[in-house]
């Protein structure tokens, strides 16, 4: 690797805080990570993407993402279909080699493995991970119905040299493209051979705050108001919209501010009537008739009619701004417009507030404004109170730390995995939490009295939760315990809390400052000890062992009977009882 790639890998190490292995294979994670992050522009757990060593047909990473979300296993696919009624997908393969040579039979190898993945009668031999993937692609085959159209297939073939157009490698690219045209299973099919200084710009792109500039001419300026610098409204025309929600790619940017929002999907009434208002008889009537949206920004650079937006989200629209972003890729000249109210704050407080008064209006399910609720704001407060090895970062806006160089990106606990983590400690229940998040979310916290983000509940329980999430994730990522159980991390945390306290904190108990203490104190006492964590978590292992479960059957870790044969095995060890 050249000086500035091998710099860049080593970025990429620490702030994941991940072993370094040998060159091959930090440079495959490192491209994987710009890859992947440049078209899903969320969090995600960078091993999950990797398809492991030895059969992976020529594919070093694959990132199957579908309705905005990366698929673990084929109950998202369910999920989706079951809530949305629609599937839109997009397949991503990667293959990296550090040798700054473009090997036109290197480069044949790796499209004869995504080709391969999508044949009915396959050549090559599969490893477990290759078929996990292959096995959620099926599923979306199987669904096709569902399908708005056909996927896209994007596949990226990566070096440590300097691209120039070759007649070999060009030969090969575009017989790839051509074949995988011909199996009419996608819409669209890219294929793109990248050198040192495309993967190096993707890299710096990731750490950078989103910043967009529009065309704003329609607009008033409100008078001033106290701790708002500057605000405005007005219409922009649809051109202008699509800077703001979608990226290069053409990809729904991740500027919502309550990150456990779903789009409800194109069947819900209200977008529904959306699309049919703009592809009626009299779509210029659509601006009288949205609510438009509200963007909050902490910078904002005019000059005259352009303004530069920088660190900013959509607090209201989300709904709008995904049908807008379906209805753009077919109308990307449309001389619609929409309302648009814009605020420039560097105040958290106020951004809140604006975002609950925006929201208000609409029949708006409880789950979606919960992170912007006092309860969120506090505990992420009660996160920054740890210092120095006990330092986590509570993310509850998704990518609000993304251009913060002094945050270790592997030290941030997201919703995501503070909701997994606390129900499979607390409730014992990670058979749940291994499907897509949408469903833990109204199995936990969509309800009337919330099990999860309940007001009454005390912070320390879901530090304790985050902590031994990221503890797990630190030891995996050291190899100190082995990859295949990466899979059921959230039942070996259930076996970690129960290793060291049998008795589960009951629900009543949890709005008690003096229980919770008592009950979370020893358990963190030993998150703060590296070694002795180490040691539970091996105990953890054994037990898993002992169950004898099949961890790597997809299907039986959804189901209660994994759970119940873990405690077995738990309570023989432990000569505990039932």
């Amino acid at each position: 690797m050249d000086r500035i790639i091998k710099s860049l890998v080593e970025d990429l190490l620490k702030t994941q805080e991940m072993t370094a292995e040998n060159e091959d294979k930090d440079f495959e994670r490192f491209v994987n990570y710009c890859i992947i992050s440049r078209e899903y522009n969320r969090s995600f757990d960078l091993e999950d993407t990797l398809t492991g060593s030895g059969d992976d047909t020529g594919i070093d990473g694959i990132g199957i993402i579908v309705n905005g979300q990366l698929m673990e296993n084929t109950e998202d696919i369910d999920f989706f279909i079951n809530n949305n009624k629609f599937l839109e997908v997009t397949f991503v393969f990667t293959q990296a080699k550090t040798s700054s040579d473009f090997s036109s039979s290197e480069i044949n190898n790796f499209a004869f493995g995504v080709k391969d993945f999508f044949a009915e009668k396959h050549k090559l031999r599969r490893n477990k991970t290759i078929q996990g993937f292959i096995d959620i692609s099926n599923h979306i085959f199987d669904n096709a119905q569902y399908l708005k159209v056909n996927p896209t297939c994007k596949l990226f073939y990566v070096t440590n040299g300097v691209y120039r157009s070759d007649q070999n490698n060009e030969a090969v690219r575009k017989t790839t493209i051509t074949d995988l045209d011909q199996t009419k299973l996608f819409s669209e099919v890219n294929f793109d051979i990248y050198g040192s200084s495309e993967i190096t710009k993707i890299y710096r792109d990731s750490k950078n705050t989103v910043t967009t500039t529009i065309i704003f001419q329609a607009k008033v300026t409100l008078p001033e108001i106290p701790l708002i610098k500057e605000s405005y409204l007005g219409i922009i025309p649809l051109s202008e919209l699509s800077k703001l929600i979608l990226d290069e790619n053409g990809n729904v940017r991740n500027i919502f501010y309550d990150n456990i929002r779903d789009f409800e999907g194109f069947n819900n009434p209200v977008n529904k009537g959306i699309m049919e208002t703009l592809k009626g008889k009299a779509p210029e009537i659509f601006a009288v008739l949205n609510n438009g949206i509200t963007v909050v920004a902490s910078k904002l650079r005019p000059s005259a009619n352009k303004f530069t937006i920088t660190d900013y989200q959509i607090v209201n629209g989300c709904q709008t701004c995904y049908v807008l972003a379906d209805y753009l890729k077919k109308n990307m000249e449309s001389d619609i417009s929409l309302p648009i109210k814009l605020i420039i704050t560097e105040n958290d407080e106020i951004a809140n507030r604006i975002t609950v008064a925006t929201n208000s209006q609409t029949a708006i399910k409880r789950e979606q404004l919960q992170a912007m609720t006092e309860f969120q704001k506090n505990l992420e407060l009660y996160y920054s109170s740890f210092k120095g090895d006990n330092q986590l970062f509570y993310e509850r806006r998704s990518g609000q730390y993304q251009s913060d160089s002094n945050v270790i990106k592997a030290r941030i606990i997201n919703i995501q995995n503070q909701i997994k983590a606390f129900s499979s400690i607390f409730y014992e229940n990670p058979d749940r939490v291994t499907t897509y998040f949408g469903s833990v979310v109204k199995q936990n916290v969509e309800i009337e009295d919330p099990k999860i983000f309940n007001t009454n509940h005390q912070y320390q329980l879901y530090y304790l939760s985050g902590l031994a999430y990221y503890r797990l994730d630190s030891l995996f990522r050291s190899r100190s315990i082995g990859p295949r159980y990466r899979k059921i991390r959230f039942f070996l945390l259930m076996l970690f809390r129960m290793i060291l306290s049998p008795k589960t904190l009951e629900m009543q108990y949890m709005n008690s400052k003096k229980k919770v203490s008592q009950y979370c104190d020893p358990i963190i006492k030993v998150l703060n000890d590296k070694k002795k964590t180490l040691k539970v978590f091996e105990k953890a292992v054994e037990i898993v062992n002992l169950s004898k479960v099949d961890i790597d059957d997809k299907q039986s870790i959804k189901q209660t009977v994994f759970t119940n044969d873990l405690k077995k095995a738990y309570y023989k060890i432990y000569k505990a009882k039932e």
